[in-house]
């Protein structure tokens, strides 16, 4: 099953668990971690909530409901000494702070009411103990505060004991009221300290699935990410390093998966394709051994046949050059032409053997490296040629030519191939014009050989090079059709190329390349 097929397959089921990716798997954790949080979160603000209204009941109504108790308590306290004073003595003095216990009566019974609103039984309490005063006030305060100053009121002796009794029952009222409000104190405060210990907990419980939030993120991470792909990594780094058989297998989510079927798809084509190049490479090279011992064998057979052939074509020729000088005009004009055949076709044989004996020696034995002085190459070779420059009324010119590492003897082959064709195919109507150009293009010099010649069509320009390959008749132009081709291999054999490029007028333009020598070191 290839990569593709397997991914379409999971997609078929990406709702189960274990074909989720790794996307599916973060949004299903931070899914689930931001759900748990709001819960936590909604968990401790209602603990909040609850100790914070707690302690505002506390604060603000029942601690505050006792106070005023407490200070009614006081005002009435203060109306019954008051009272008793004024009784017994007769002093207005004293009924100041009876007035005054009136008035903080009705301050306290106000924020009372305020602070007992929806509060049934403590505004029930609240009821019994004014119910209680106004009887005590009725019976005993009221009508002893009118009576006239000067002298003990009577009315005070006469209800001393219904007053005490009345005002006991009031102060029972309020100890009963006050007691209400201290156990309700007391429970809210129970209450506060409860729900502070439940936020305490809430929030320790909070820090708690925070910490394991964090580490399960970690974890999940670790083994769901982070592991994977550096074991990912580490198979995909002994693939770099080489080792194309090295499997690569990843667990974890589905993506991840996919990736590590990819890179392994991946991997065995890379190492099909290598046993294949392997293969293709190994057979090339016994290919190339069999074509070089080939190549060997050709040229040893060329230069053995070249050699061997000698001797007999020297006799040959001799012979019939022998016949033709002692029987010229003595035969008829048939034999005469059949011996003309015979010594120009000896005369051309031993051309053509000489150049493949030249031709076969290129290469065939590494040349010695040393610094060749074109210039004067170029001059031995012109001195040499001179004969039929001078004939074909050639001018020949040249750009200063450098010293270049070679063979001077298969250089001046180069240069007698080159210089000699372009002598030979001028043109009839014009005397030939040769130049030779040189420049420099990095570690290597181009030189090209231009002549205002027959020329070359574009479509013959690699047949050119290629031996016996001739583009007209041996009648028209004498040869063996090896110059051009000893040419590329002198140019290759130095580490050159050699091409045939468009000239800018008539004629042909010979280019190629030759490593440049190396400047001598001053010492």
């Amino acid at each position: 099953m290839t990569a593709g097929q397997a991914r379409q397959k999971t997609a078929g089921r990406e709702g189960a668990p274990a074909h989720w990716t790794t996307r599916h798997w973060l949004r299903a954790g931070m899914g689930t971690a931001l759900l748990v949080l709001v819960l936590l979160s909604a968990l401790g603000v209602w603990a909040i909530a609850r100790a914070t209204s707690i302690t505002d009941e506390l604060v603000d109504t029942r601690s505050p409901s006792l106070t005023n108790s407490v200070r009614l308590e006081i005002a009435l306290v203060n109306q019954e000494t008051g009272i008793r004073g004024y009784g017994m003595t007769g002093r207005t003095q004293f009924l100041e702070p009876y007035r005054q216990g009136l008035a903080d009566e009705k301050t306290a019974v106000d924020k009372l009411r305020h602070l007992l609103a929806g509060n049934a039984g403590g505004l029930a309490d609240l009821a019994t103990v004014l119910d209680r005063a106004r009887t005590w006030q009725q019976r005993v305060a009221t009508p002893v505060s009118s009576a006239p100053p000067g002298a003990p009121v009577r009315l005070a002796t006469d209800r001393a004991a219904e007053g005490k009794a009345a005002f006991d029952h009031l102060r029972e009222a309020m100890t009963a009221q006050q007691d209400h409000f201290r156990q309700a104190r007391a429970d809210a405060v129970d209450d506060l300290m409860a729900a502070q210990r439940l936020r305490n907990w809430i929030f320790t419980a909070i820090a708690l699935v925070i910490v394991l939030m964090v580490t399960a993120v970690f974890e999940g991470l670790r083994r769901g990410v982070t592991t994977p792909l550096a074991r990912l990594s580490e198979d995909a780094g002994h693939v770099t390093r080489g080792d194309f058989a090295h499997h690569i297998t990843v667990r974890g989510p589905a993506d991840l998966r996919h990736l590590g079927a990819d890179i392994e798809s991946m991997r065995r084509r890379l190492a099909d394709e290598l046993t294949t190049s392997e293969r293709q490479r190994r057979l090339l090279d016994e290919q190339a051994a069999d074509l070089k011992r080939s190549n060997e064998e050709l040229e040893q057979f060329a230069y053995i046949a070249s050699h061997d052939l000698q001797e007999p074509l020297r006799k040959v020729s001799t012979f019939t050059q022998m016949l033709q000088r002692r029987y010229a005009g003595h035969l008829d004009a048939r034999a005469d032409q059949y011996i003309n055949y015979a010594v120009d076709g000896a005369n051309r044989m031993q051309v053509l053997i000489n150049d493949l004996l030249a031709f076969s020696r290129i290469g065939r034995f590494p040349h010695d490296s040393e610094p060749v002085d074109l210039d004067a190459l170029v001059d031995t070779t012109l001195d040499t040629l001179s004969v039929s420059i001078e004939e074909a009324g050639a001018r020949v010119t040249r750009d200063d030519l450098p010293t270049v590492t070679g063979s001077s003897t298969q250089l001046g082959m180069l240069w007698q191939n080159l210089l000699s064709n372009a002598v030979k195919f001028r043109d009839p109507d014009r005397a030939p014009v040769i130049h030779i150009g040189v420049s420099r293009e990095d570690t290597l010099l181009r030189f090209t050989v231009t002549d205002n010649g027959i020329g070359i069509e574009p479509e013959y320009a690699d047949r050119v090079f290629v031996i016996f390959q001739r583009l007209h008749t041996k009648d028209r132009y004498p040869g063996s059709g090896i110059g051009l081709a000893m040419c590329k291999k002198v140019v290759e054999h130095h580490g050159g190329t050699i091409t045939l490029e468009p000239a800018d007028g008539p004629g042909t333009r010979i280019s190629f390349t030759l490593p440049a020598a190396e400047p001598t070191r001053q010492p």
